[in-house]
């Protein structure tokens, strides 16, 4: 592995995800929002990455050009990715279009362009490893906890994973790969110790790995993170890695390592990724509770539900637009993104 040092990157207000078909927040069947309009916005440095396929280590020099990337997508089509739940917390997935009210930033949209059930569509996982100081008495949990999950989720036919382990350094132990032996290859040599970046970690999994990675057929994206929740080492905010995520649409699931039974503020941190993201926070004490959490995350993410439209009063202006969905029967649950960052012209 080599390692490198990410210097500042330009970052475009409006990059989103494509995935070229009924995907996570997409157009008509699944094409991602868009952006015709786009402007290049700084965002802070993330912390050192050691990533196999980049380049030497390098240290920023001011001189030197700043790398920018360009998304384009069509600016005012919306798609969102949505699960709905009983209230035993069981899937419910024959709903039609007309059971949900839409709202977008209060508004309901100017019109809906497709609304489907998507089920069974291939995954692309992130796995994020806490290999702090922090968790070093239950690091053991953590490599258990990731491999069993691996087993049970990942098809080789279909879908890829990748193995990010995070101190305060991040580290990408295994590329994407539908291959499980190498995945839990790359879970296996990951060792504790360092400080804690996570939303640093969260922050570059979203950017330099979800939204990098090149699918032909729909996918649906996934973040499954594996800490205790606690953070002393990052360069961007909480807020900062919650708003990536969101831009990359990646729904993102946390595992707490924390075994005490009481909630403390690393469990609040994990909850605030997963309410922002549309995904779910678990919180298992012992080993053999992992299993449920983990088929409950497999079933989630092939069962959800995709609409897409436009959104009515819309301006192109870079501002967070809050997105609610509310189901006719009131019994229902729905689990969604909080909104999205419209592009800024």
């Amino acid at each position: 592995m080599v390692s490198m040092k990410f210097p500042y990157l330009l970052f475009l207000c409006g990059a989103l995800l494509s995935t070229g078909g009924a995907q996570s927040q997409s157009s008509p069947a699944g094409v991602l929002p868009s952006v015709s309009s786009v402007q290049q916005t700084a965002v802070p440095p993330v912390a050192n990455v050691r990533d196999p396929n980049g380049p030497a280590a390098t240290e920023p020099n001011s001189d030197d050009p700043l790398p920018v990337e360009t998304y384009r997508k069509a600016v005012d089509l919306v798609p969102v990715i949505f699960t709905v739940t009983d209230k035993h917390g069981k899937f419910v997935k024959d709903l039609k279009q007309d059971q949900f009210k839409i709202l977008d930033n209060n508004h309901p949209p100017k019109q809906i362009m497709s609304f489907e059930s998507q089920t069974d569509l291939p995954l692309r996982v992130g796995l994020l490893i806490d290999a702090s100081n922090s968790i070093r008495d239950r690091f053991l949990f953590e490599q258990q906890a990731s491999e069993q999950f691996l087993q049970e989720i990942i098809r080789a036919q279909t879908d890829k994973a990748f193995v990010l382990a995070f101190d305060e350094v991040s580290e990408v132990t295994q590329d994407f790969t539908n291959d499980v032996s190498k995945l839990n290859a790359g879970i296996r040599v990951i060792r504790p110790g360092g400080g804690t970046a996570m939303w640093d970690a969260v922050y570059y999994a979203c950017r330099d790995k979800m939204m990098k990675e090149k699918n032909s057929t729909p996918v649906r994206r996934a973040i499954i993170l594996v800490s205790d929740g606690d953070d002393n080492q990052s360069r961007v905010l909480r807020q900062e890695a919650i708003e990536m995520a969101q831009r990359a649409e990646v729904i993102i699931y946390t595992i707490s390592t924390n075994l005490s039974n009481i909630h403390d503020t690393g469990d609040h941190n994990l909850q605030a990724l997963a309410d922002a993201t549309g995904g779910r926070a678990f919180y298992p004490y012992k080993l053999s509770e992992l299993a449920d959490n983990f088929n409950d995350i497999q079933g989630e993410l092939r069962s959800q539900y995709s609409i897409s439209y436009k959104p009515d009063d819309f301006s192109a202006n870079g501002q967070f637009r809050s997105i609610q969905i509310i189901p006719e029967n009131k019994k229902l649950k729905v689990r969604a993104r909080k909104g999205y960052f419209a592009p800024k012209r």
